[in-house]
Formats: C-alpha cells, structure tokens, sequence
C-alpha cells in the first residue's frame, strides 16, 4: 500500500518574513558601533586639527605684520649721507627689541606678546647699501617658539 503524506504548503513569503524578524547578531551591532565610532571621532579630529591651524595661521599673519610695521619705520627713517649736514638714523641703535602685542581676535585678558629684533646691515659703503632684516619672534601654545623673518635692502634718501 502506498501512503502518501499530505504537507501543507508554506508560501515562501513567510519563510523571508522570519528572517527578517531575527534582527541584527550581536557581531554585526558591535561593528556597527565600531566603523560609526571611527567615522566620528575622524571628523571630530578633522575639525580640531583645521582650528588649530587657523588659530596657528592668524598668530603667523599677525607676527608678520609685525615685522612689516618695523620694517616701514626703518624705510621711512632719514639716511641721507650726500646733505648738509650727512644725516644717518639707520643705525641697529635706534631700533632695539621690542615687545607688542599681537593684533588677533581674543577675548578677555589672554593677550600674546611678540618680540621684534631689527638688524640693520651695511652691504657696501659705494653705491651705499644696507640690508634691514627684522624677525618677530612669537610662541604658539602646546607647540613652541616661532620666527617670522622680513629682510629687505635700502639706499639713501635720494
């Protein structure tokens, strides 16, 4: 005698729905967890380090224009060997090391100093020529001491 076994038909639909039911495994949530961690603290640290070289960039802007301000008092200042009576006040004398504060955006007391060294020079007595070399010399926090150099070159008053 032949049996023959009636099964009932499952529709394949809820076979997938079980599936899906299951949920996430303990395994995938952790890596989850970790890429989403790794993804944050990249751009968090992206952001901290683009701050830091725009608060880095605004103290070397403000050095140099530090420097650029010596330099301008040097040039504007009376050489003129060849009048009645010669005047010379482009001498390292009548510019010692100066201690300013820096022109960045800042709140409250926590104001940065600079020191401006000027070093005048003579490169040759005929034609006479001097070199006019100024550095602004500036600390940045949590990364050290920092030099901005301006040199440039002047005759006498014409």
């Amino acid at each position: 005698m032949l049996r023959v076994w009636n099964k009932p038909m499952v529709p394949t639909g809820h076979r997938v729905a079980r599936v899906a039911e299951r949920g996430f495994t303990l395994a995938e949530v952790v890596i989850a967890l970790a890429l989403a961690t790794l993804t944050v603290g990249g751009i968090v640290y992206g952001y901290i380090q683009a701050a830091e070289r725009a608060e880095w960039s605004a103290y070397s802007l403000a050095a140099q224009s530090l420097a650029m301000q010596k330099i301008e008092q040097t040039r504007a200042c009376k050489w003129d060997p060849m009048g009645y009576p010669p005047t010379d006040q482009l001498v390292s004398s009548n510019f010692p090391a100066e201690v300013e504060v820096m022109d960045i955006p800042l709140s409250g007391t926590n104001l940065v100093y600079a020191t401006n060294t000027t070093t005048i020079t003579a490169v040759s007595v005929n034609p006479a020529l001097r070199m006019i070399e100024v550095e602004c010399t500036w600390a940045f926090p949590r990364r050290g001491v920092f030099t901005n150099t301006v040199v440039t070159y002047r005759a006498p008053d014409q």
